[in-house]
């Protein structure tokens, strides 16, 4: 699977690629190789580091599903800094575990950079992208997966108002891990 999306990012001639979904951040590791044997040079970005200090986070409580689907990504930053941006980048602004700044500085967007943007509840939120990419997991493969049941509501209400899988480009439902399956929509596709 890798291998196709490679293919498709290429193809596509993209720059921006944003994967969203529980299992996205295995699938961005797995896309870098690829990349770099085509002479593209992967940069990894994960959404995780520009979530919210953990004041803003978690003031409705530590396992509060609309808190944790609405307020812990700091969306506009990711925009800011990241996707928008056509010449540097901030590969990190938040430390989550040391709940400080990570105090990283821009690094340069080179001829051939393709960001790769990872995390989960990311469709839906004005994130600009050259190709979108859903992994689709019911709830018990969530459960399975290891998101905690707290968050299962932040997910059903994400799939109810986003509708990911027929806004994404790539959906790959990924209740078998080791037979995914993946269906590419051609561009202009509209769910509409």
């Amino acid at each position: 699977m890798a291998a196709e999306l490679v293919d498709l990012v290429l193809a596509r001639s993209c720059r921006r690629v944003l994967l969203d979904g529980v299992g996205s951040d295995g699938l961005a590791d797995a896309l870098v190789p690829g990349l770099r044997a085509a002479g593209r040079l992967p940069l990894r970005v994960r959404a995780q580091d520009f979530w919210r200090p953990a004041g803003n986070r978690l003031e409705h409580g530590r396992e509060d599903a609309q808190s944790f689907r609405e307020d812990w990504l700091d969306a506009a930053a990711l925009q800011r800094e990241v996707l928008g941006r056509t010449k540097d980048y901030l590969p990190a602004l938040w430390d989550v575990a040391t709940d400080r700044s990570s105090r990283r500085v821009r690094e340069p967007l080179l001829p051939g950079s393709v960001l790769l943007v990872n995390g989960v509840l990311l469709q839906g939120r004005g994130l600009s992208a050259d190709l979108v990419v859903h992994v689709a997991l019911s709830p018990a493969a969530l459960l399975r997966r290891g998101t905690p049941a707290w968050q299962l509501p932040a997910f059903a209400a994400y799939d109810d108002a986003v509708k990911p899988g027929l806004a994404c480009d790539v959906l790959v439902r990924a209740e078998d891990p080791v037979r995914p399956a993946v269906l590419v929509r051609e561009p202009g596709y509209s769910s509409r």
